[in-house]
């Protein structure tokens, strides 16, 4: 028999049991439309911003607010797990035979480490509070973990529009939780960007047209994950060596002095041949040997030949003659994409005299 607690009770209890789990920030908020919130995502929709990702407005109605998605939920769980780096992010800048890879895809995949320790906390409210219904969401549902982490004050979105925490910078996978159960809701987190722009400055591709406004198209996490076919030649030098994601705006953030790496959960820990992979390991793949390597891994739902054309540009832009033969090799290749990615890396290699 389940003993009866307070709702203030359960609350605190919850908060430790989601500690217990891996979860380093823990808030509530309530499941109700925040009318300027839906209008700053609309505008957002309306203006393109969104690039080719259309299922950010097939659904737009369900994303806005929780009790779009269910409107039985009352109250929304929070929560934050830490995958801070343990080196500068920065390093491998403009290192011609080593590739750069986001902090946040070095490990195992976050959606799979996230939604077991979400659903161990789920399955311990349900113990608690079995009249209780929920659902768990990380990342792959039409939520908005960002806003709502503000409004439960675990961090507040940044001029990059990604969540910031004092105590974790800017290096957390985000979760929640949608209960039937009413939470106090917790005080929505001030903004502590202040003056800075440090973020804004560091953006190879301009990406942000003002503060706390991102353009995607723009993105070259956008670009190199989400985008398919050619990415347009106007970006591609900006590139750099980045071929999975970019850490740029994140790891410049001043707050993120306060992160500290040991508070990283143990199952996100980055794989050390993904930490300054060599750029011609990488060009090598076929199907199959993409998969293998990335078994497991987030980056391998681009697949092999959006993975190669990211390998491809920045082999166009490492000015090493050692990848020549294997950028030659690429141009027949037979994705028309990665074949076009060649013929662009190749002339870089060896322009005409």
């Amino acid at each position: 028999m389940v003993k009866s607690v307070s709702p203030g009770e359960l609350q605190a209890a919850l908060r430790e049991k989601a500690r217990e789990l891996g979860f380093v920030a823990c808030g509530f908020t309530g499941a109700g439309e925040d009318p300027l919130r839906t209008e700053r995502f609309e505008q957002w929709l309306g203006e393109g911003r969104h690039g080719s990702m259309e299922w950010m407005e097939s659904r737009k109605g369900q994303r806005a607010y929780p009790q779009g998605l269910w409107p039985e939920a009352k109250s929304v769980i929070a929560l934050g797990m830490s995958y801070a780096p343990d080196v500068d992010p920065l390093a491998l800048e403009g290192d011609g035979e080593r590739a750069r890879v986001s902090v946040y895809a070095q490990g195992r995949d976050y959606h799979d480490v996230v939604k077991k320790s979400l659903k161990a906390l789920a399955r311990w409210l349900i113990e608690q509070a079995p009249e209780s219904e929920l659902k768990v969401f990380v990342d792959t549902a039409p939520v908005m973990e960002k806003p709502l982490g503000q409004a439960a004050g675990i961090g507040w979105q940044g001029k990059h529009t990604n969540l910031v925490s004092r105590e974790h910078g800017s290096w957390l996978f985000l979760g929640a939780i949608y209960s039937t159960l009413e939470f106090a809701p917790d005080t929505a987190h001030r903004d502590m960007c202040g003056s800075c722009r440090a973020c804004q400055d560091a953006c190879p591709t301009d990406a942000f047209p003002s503060p706390y406004r991102l353009d995607a198209r723009r993105c070259i996490s956008y670009l190199t994950i989400e985008h398919k076919g050619a990415i347009p030649e106007e970006f591609r030098e900006a590139l750099g060596n980045r071929i999975y994601g970019c850490d740029d705006c994140l790891a410049v953030c001043p707050w993120n002095k306060f992160a500290d790496a040991a508070h990283r959960h143990i199952k996100l820990a980055p794989r050390e041949e993904l930490t300054a992979p060599r750029l011609a390991e990488f060009l090598a793949f076929d199907d199959a040997g993409f998969r293998q390597f990335f078994s497991g891994s987030p980056i391998k739902r681009v697949g092999r030949d959006r993975f190669v054309r990211n390998c491809l540009y920045a082999a166009g832009n490492s000015g090493n003659p050692a990848l020549a033969s294997q950028v030659e090799e690429l141009r027949g290749d037979p994705d028309p994409v990665v074949a076009e990615a060649a013929e662009w890396a190749a002339a870089r290699l060896n322009p005409s005299p």
